[in-house]
């Protein structure tokens, strides 16, 4: 009995030509990423459950793949942040600080899949971790990669928000609100969602006094240029340290931000909290203003400290994501993703004979020069050979004949113009390489 052929749902699996189109945006993420200095690193799918689970909870240990292998307890990465807080505990001895790193990877939660969300996705995250301390400047680093990376995509019509978890806690607090904090910010949070008529509902359900209500509703709405914003947010002369603390380092990453992206790429915004029990300082979110429906591209964030369950030592941290395989099935969804080749091929070497010894140096010597080279194997018509390179969109075959094999030459085809010339192997390599 034969086995139906099926993939699980929440997994992606793309025909070739989708695939090499994620991976062109894969190779301008990373391009992006080492560009401004960080560094590669890849971490292992499977983990020791408890030393994945260390600080896990809630919903996250709900949607962990977990198994066991003989003896061993063992569990799938559910994210690349606790991988990257094991490697440096683990690396502390071995690593630089601040280390900068890279990772592009998939990641496995067992939610319930649904259209643009997986259980096995790519993520492209960077990190910048310090010793013991961190210093606010590489908050600003953060919204020059994403920029950098956003334009890498080809997007130009984009905006990053920025804000700092300090200035919203420090607010509540003044509120005599601390308590509630938490709650208020999951509700803001998700004002461009649900709006403001359910976000002051959502508030009074909380058993928020209405005066209260109306401060976190004026403060959340204070709009205006980054210098304005700021401008508002001292005219409060508010007196929580941990606001002050906030305003100070919005300030001075608003300040730094300015010297390395156009400033109307960027802008602040207090309603962006994001990781409510993780981030607390900086935080970031990147929309498309023309496809505001995708949410959040890019987001990220400040945090005090990577790995507290594994070590004593202080290891703040600032970094930034991508999820990219969500990211790409919605850009598909709404066709912003053309399907530029179905090849990574150059040119097709065929013959037109059954003997390939030719056709196998000539693919040769186009490889060891740099041009991705098929070569044609089976034994078929010459039309079936034209029309495999069309298929895959092959954009030159070089054809040896009886007559090509004598002179030591190929005819090239250039098979959008159908123009066909007979060339020497270095003349056919001068037009491959154009």
């Amino acid at each position: 009995m034969k086995v139906e052929p099926r993939t699980l749902p929440g997994f992606m699996e793309l025909l070739p030509s989708k695939q090499i189109q994620f991976n062109v945006m894969v190779d301008k993420i990373r391009k992006s990423y080492e560009k401004f200095g960080f560094l590669p690193l890849d971490t292992p799918i499977i983990e020791m459950s408890d030393v994945l689970l260390a600080k896990a909870g809630g919903e996250t240990e709900k949607q962990i793949y977990r198994f066991n292998k003989g003896e061993n307890d063992l569990a799938l990465r559910f994210d690349l942040t606790v991988p990257l807080a094991k490697y440096v505990c683990e690396y502390y001895n071995d690593l630089t600080f601040p280390f900068k790193r890279y990772q592009i990877g998939k990641v496995y939660r067992g939610e319930r899949p649904q259209k643009g969300r997986y259980r096995e996705f790519y993520q492209c995250d960077i990190d910048i971790i310090g010793d013991e301390n961190l210093s606010i400047i590489n908050d600003a680093e953060m919204p020059a990669v994403i920029y950098s990376t956003i334009k890498e995509l080809g997007f130009d019509n984009f905006t990053i928000k920025i804000n700092n978890r300090k200035i919203l806690n420090g607010f509540f607090e003044e509120l005599l609100l601390k308590n509630e904090s938490i709650e208020i910010m999951r509700i803001i949070d998700k004002l461009d969602k649900i709006g403001e008529n359910k976000v002051i509902e959502c508030l009074e359900d909380l058993g928020i006094e209405s005066d209260k209500i109306s401060k976190i509703m004026s403060f959340i709405k204070i709009n205006g240029s980054v210098d304005e914003m700021l401008a508002e947010l001292e005219k409060l002369k508010i007196t929580n340290e941990l606001f002050n603390q906030g305003l100070s380092e919005l300030s001075e990453v608003i300040n730094y931000v300015k010297l390395v992206i156009p400033e109307s790429y960027f802008k602040i915004d207090l309603t962006i909290a994001r990781g409510l029990d993780y981030y607390t300082g900086t935080v970031y979110e990147t929309f498309l203003n023309d496809y505001r429906e995708l949410g959040s591209i890019c987001s990220g964030g400040r945090y005090d400290n990577l790995a507290d369950f594994y070590t004593d030592k202080k290891l703040p941290g600032v970094g930034i994501s991508i999820g990219l395989t969500r990211l790409f099935s919605k850009l598909s969804e709404m066709n912003l993703i053309q399907e530029e080749k179905k090849s990574i091929s150059k040119v097709l070497v065929v013959s037109m004979s059954e003997k390939l010894d030719t056709a196998l140096k000539v693919c040769s010597i186009f490889r060891d020069n740099n041009i991705n080279s098929d070569v044609y194997l089976e034994n078929k018509k010459i039309k079936a050979k034209f029309k495999y390179a069309d298929k895959l969109q092959i954009p030159y075959v070089a054809v040896i004949g009886e007559e090509e094999e004598k002179n030591e030459t190929v005819s090239l085809k250039n098979m959008e113009t159908g123009e066909q010339q007979e060339l020497t192997i270095e003349e056919a390599i001068k037009i491959l390489t154009e």
